[in-house]
């Protein structure tokens, strides 16, 4: 909480000065406005993947074929640019961003009751907070040298079984608290209408940790579907994360 609180605290102190004793492109006093766009988030799930691992050994008589295990995600980010200005050629943005991704693997088995179905989803979110810096290389092409941002990241378990007739059981997990991670990594932007709207790349590194996962009912999930013991690393990394997205801008 204390970085984050510290870059908002900085933010607010430090523009002012800089609206004042810079010429600022974009318009009097910057942009404000909006982005939306695709993300792909590689990430490092060793507890459930023990927990995938053993259900492929535990079955492996009856699967149609293993289940693959979880690691890369995609869904989408939305998010705000609170201000973007250019200074003297350097690029200042301060943002905040809402991201979704999610990852779905499901295979087939024969159970006392007949052929069966398993389907596990993980849905992770995440709400961002960071800055960019970067540098104009040409009126349209811009380098954001660095990208980077706390998140508060949360997940979502469910684990479906599907058996003959009616019956469907389905499991659902989540982390009790949200579990604080970060991003950082490098991009551009390409002007698509004289900074009012634009083209936005990044990649990067995205770190992402999930321990304990609680169902709804209250109950911990374990490290496999036969055993007491609580897994406490879920998700134990992250991983390669890349976005792109349309920024719209308004000059204030």
């Amino acid at each position: 909480m204390l970085p984050t609180k510290f870059i908002v605290i900085f933010w607010i102190f430090l523009l002012p000065e800089l609206i004042n004793a810079q010429s600022i492109g974009f318009g009097c006093l910057g942009f404000v406005g909006g982005y939306g766009g695709y993300t792909y988030q590689q990430y490092n799930p060793q507890g459930l993947n023990n927990y995938i691992e053993y259900f492929n050994t535990f079955h492996s008589d009856s699967l149609s074929s293993p289940m693959n295990k979880f690691g890369k995600a995609q869904g989408y980010r939305f998010g705000i640019n609170f201000f973007r200005a250019e200074l003297n050629g350097f690029i200042i943005t301060t943002k905040g961003f809402y991201q979704h991704i999610s990852e779905n693997n499901q295979t087939a088995f024969v159970s006392l009751s007949g052929n069966s179905s398993a389907n596990y989803q993980v849905d992770l979110a995440n709400w961002g907070l960071g800055i960019d810096l970067g540098i104009s290389i040409s009126k349209a092409l811009s380098w954001k040298v660095l990208d980077a941002a706390f998140t508060y990241n949360t997940a979502t378990f469910t684990n479906t079984i599907n058996s003959p007739g009616p019956t469907t059981v389905i499991k659902k997990y989540e982390n009790e608290n949200p579990e604080v991670g970060y991003t950082i990594g490098t991009g551009f932007i390409i002007s698509i209408l004289d900074q009012y709207a634009s083209i936005e790349g990044y990649i990067g590194y995205s770190q992402i940790t999930i321990n304990k996962m609680k169902s709804e009912t209250g109950s911990d999930l374990t490290v496999n579907e036969n055993s007491n013991q609580v897994m406490t690393n879920f998700i134990s990394g992250g991983g390669l994360s890349t976005t792109i997205q349309l920024n719209v801008g308004f000059p204030l």
